[in-house]
């Protein structure tokens, strides 16, 4: 099934989740291929992706990433990627790939 697919990217600096990355791309094949590909095509794509604000607060702080992580445990996280479904036109439960980038060192692989 043809569908849109992102890779998605955390830029975390010191701690705090700076910006958000992403790229995507309409494809056709299984989940498991989608993944792969995504996976295949992140180091590429984080040096090409589009560029989304992080999260602040009302002091206008970055999120510190253990906050981030404490919504992903809760499956919450999709909230602050609602700019970047809306950018993509994504449906309810997109299949995304999403890779930390941790002062400039890619975790993901």
């Amino acid at each position: 099934m043809i569908e849109t697919i992102v890779n998605i990217f955390l830029v975390i600096e010191h701690g705090f989740v700076v910006s958000f990355r992403a790229k995507s791309y309409r494809i056709d094949g299984s989940d498991e291929e989608k993944i792969k590909f995504l996976k295949r095509k992140a180091k590429e794509d984080f040096e090409n992706a589009m560029i989304f604000d992080a999260p602040i607060n009302s002091k206008g702080q970055f999120m510190k990433y253990s906050k981030f992580a404490k919504l992903e445990n809760e499956g919450m996280q999709y909230q602050l990627f609602e700019e970047i479904f809306q950018k993509f036109g994504l449906p309810q439960n997109p299949l995304i790939c999403v890779t930390p980038i941790v002062d400039g060192k890619n975790l993901g692989q």
